[in-house]
């Protein structure tokens, strides 16, 4: 958090939502995410979300990652109706 004096003598906080996981963990994955979102992303930079909740401006090249546990969870319960059934 910053704070800034404005000229009025008045405050403004700069409060940012700390978007990390604290483990570290979702930085070593690869996460699902639709394309058109990434697409997205790529022309205005606006942070995308994952399906394990990351939320995070895409970088990098996803090919070079192992693929989330979480995320990948996820989307196979969506596929098979997400009634956790296989």
């Amino acid at each position: 958090m910053s704070t800034k004096i404005l000229p009025n003598s008045d405050t403004e906080s700069d409060v940012r939502p700390d978007l990390s996981h604290g483990d570290g963990d979702h930085e070593r994955f690869a996460h699902y995410v639709k394309k058109a979102k990434i697409t997205e992303s790529a022309v205005t930079g606006t942070p995308v979300i994952a399906l394990c909740g990351k939320v995070w401006v895409p970088n990098r090249d996803p090919k070079k990652y192992p693929v989330c546990p979480e995320c990948k969870e996820i989307y196979e319960s969506m596929q098979s109706g997400g009634d956790g059934k296989e």
